[in-house]
């Protein structure tokens, strides 16, 4: 009877919770310099992919959910425009949004959304109709020549207010929506923020600021004794003008919204690109070759101190020179980041990338332009490498986050002219030989197009978990070569089903004398068990 009582104790308990108690929001947690996405208490990784910027409207749902399918993605990234919230000042029209989740829960797909407000592009193309002509309530930035300009200023309380009033609108109308089902991962606040067009605006308000003190805040965050912009900041001075008020602006619009619905939420960056040609020839043009005052690579610890609402800062990638790549996914890598990529291009040249951003600590992953219908960076082919990739990963995703998370994840990612790479695990050391088949007693001949990859995940002293494309992967140890001094205890061919191990069959012989091999047309996962002799 005690026994019974206790238990009607416990369950009238469960039952007056709040409905949101049972399981948390989302949220980004870090330990040890590493973080993760947490999703109902267990880490995440987003497979994902991003729909045409003009493809979320119920017209293009069907095509992108068979898009979605064949990509074989957990999460989709969609705008929510502004223009079409509020069509009329303080009126607003959910309806597009809860049919995107709505369709989204259906298709059994996490959401990241985003919010095309003041900024899409460096520009202001999704802003009401109401805000586009009013000039004079509603600022433009303006040229040094007097010129006005497509973009919103950053420098105008009416804009930041306006934009403020439909964020908070739009999370206040989301937590109605999915404050308990956690459908919605995370929201990204803007899109590819800052000036297209101008460095700065050169109003004659503008000026009057940059003229005089640079504001404490900024001196703490930069590190700088006090000055003008000028002074201080010199070459650097209009950019570094622009990135303080439009970090202040969308770390205000951020933290407004978040005391609404607390989830996580960021911002995309486009980068600062200069090509490995010709380094030493080139410049930085903010406003031309990016948007001025964005959180591009040399600036994401300024935006980090000035806009502490954001709970991360994420690259686009678009341009695919590994050099590049590895730089990118290392300046977003950071202690106060957590590293993930909204946006790379859908074509094949990229997908290896997953492999490398994994290795960086990534949460997430997601080719731009998946649906079939719209404008797109590098052509309108599918993403079918992508597509092999997450239906290679994806059953495996919540063991790749767990295990990346503690600590015990390496990848590897070809580059041409480099056909074999090493891992260092410690006790165990790693040969990755890219190209397949490969000949015995030859070297590894590559990919024509570099595109093989490895990922290895260590389960305990000894045993460790395997994939790759185009790979063979050989353990050895220390100072000699694989098969000296070691063995493969056992090599399972298997896969993950409800967070447990299930072993298919067996390999060994040819499977394993010449190395564990991995073909991009038959992905595998293998688990090996080692030992020394």
């Amino acid at each position: 009877m005690r026994s019974s009582r206790i238990v009607s104790v416990f369950l009238f308990m469960a039952m007056s919770l709040p409905s949101g108690f049972a399981a948390e929001a989302p949220r980004f947690v870090q330990k040890d310099g590493r973080w993760a996405l947490l999703v109902d208490g267990q880490p995440f990784l987003m497979l994902g992919g991003q729909v045409h910027n003009s493809s979320a409207w119920p017209s293009e749902f069907p095509a992108i959910w068979k898009a979605f399918a064949a990509l074989h993605a957990n999460t989709i990234e969609a705008p929510v425009y502004w223009e079409q919230i509020e069509p009329q000042p303080g009126r607003f029209d959910w309806s597009n949004v809860d049919l995107f989740v709505k369709g989204a829960r259906e298709h059994n797909l996490h959401v990241v959304l985003l919010w095309f407000g003041t900024w899409k592009n460096g520009n202001m193309h999704y802003v009401p109709e109401w805000v586009k002509t009013d000039t004079k309530r509603f600022p433009r930035v303006v040229r040094a020549d007097g010129e006005l300009t497509d973009v919103l200023s950053a420098n105008s309380r009416a804009n930041l207010e306006a934009d403020k009033a439909a964020f908070v609108a739009l999370m206040r109308h989301l937590k109605e929506l999915d404050g308990t089902d956690h459908t919605i991962l995370l929201v990204q606040v803007e899109n590819e923020s800052g000036n297209i067009g101008s460095v700065r605006d050169f109003s004659s308000e503008a000026n009057t600021k940059f003229a005089g003190q640079v504001p404490p805040d900024m001196l703490a965050a930069a590190q700088r004794q006090r000055g003008t912009w000028s002074d201080v900041f010199r070459g650097d001075a209009d950019e570094l003008f622009q990135l303080y008020y439009q970090a202040r602006y969308i770390n205000e619009i951020a933290a407004a919204g978040k005391a609404e619905f607390n989830i996580p939420v960021y911002i995309n960056v486009w980068l600062s690109s200069l090509t490995a040609e010709l380094p030493q020839r080139q410049v930085y043009l903010p406003g031309i070759q990016y948007p001025s005052g964005g959180a591009v690579q040399q600036w994401v610890g300024l935006w980090r101190a000035l806009a502490p609402a954001l709970d991360a800062f994420a690259p686009d990638i678009y341009n695919s020179d590994p050099e590049f790549v590895r730089s990118v996914l290392r300046a977003y890598h950071r202690p106060d980041n957590p590293l993930f990529v909204p946006e790379i291009a859908k074509t094949d040249g990229f997908a290896k990338y997953l492999f490398a951003a994994l290795g960086e600590g990534a949460l997430g992953f997601a080719p731009f332009g998946v649906d079939p219908h719209g404008w797109n960076i590098l052509g309108g082919s599918p993403p079918t490498a992508h597509a092999r990739n997450f239906a290679h990963l994806g059953p495996m995703s919540k063991e790749i986050a767990r295990l990346n998370f503690e600590g015990k994840l390496k990848t590897a990612v070809e580059e041409t002219g480099q056909p074999q790479q090493e891992l260092d695990f410690g006790t165990w050391q790693v040969t990755i030989a890219y190209g397949y088949p490969q000949r015995d007693g030859r070297r590894a001949p590559g990919t024509s197009d570099a595109h093989g990859a490895a990922l290895i995940a260590q389960l305990g002293p000894d045993e460790f978990l395997v994939t790759g494309v185009d790979a063979i992967v050989n353990f050895h140890l220390p100072g000699r070569l694989p098969g000296i001094r070691m063995q493969i205890l056992s090599a399972q061919e298997g896969a993950f089903e409800n967070g447990a191990w299930k072993a298919v069959r067996l390999w060994n012989g040819d499977e394993t004398d010449r190395g564990l091999q991995f073909h991009e047309d038959d992905p595998t996962v293998v688990r090996v068990r080692l030992g020394k002799f």
